[in-house]
């Protein structure tokens, strides 16, 4: 089920709880809209926590310089001269 189905799982659940009023014998529809809603939210934190596990890092085209050594232009440590 994908991020799609969770949401109309959401919504169908909020319907069924907050937009009707209609009576079952044997069945609280307050109870399974509520169920529905749950069910949609736990779906969608499952496929949140897989889609952010499955993105993949692209390393950078450009190269990286470490620059972290300091540069002295004193004609000596250049390795000329030595």
């Amino acid at each position: 089920m994908g991020l799609g189905g969770c949401i109309i799982l959401i919504a169908a659940g909020a319907i069924l709880t907050f937009a009707t009023d209609w009576d079952m014998q044997g069945v609280n529809l307050n109870l399974v809209g509520v169920i529905l809603m749950i069910v949609g939210l736990i779906g969608v934190a499952t496929f949140s926590s897989i889609a952010r596990r499955r993105r993949v890092v692209v390393p950078p085209a450009t190269p990286v310089i470490d620059d972290t050594r300091p540069h002295s232009r004193d004609g000596y440590s250049d390795g000329y001269g030595v």
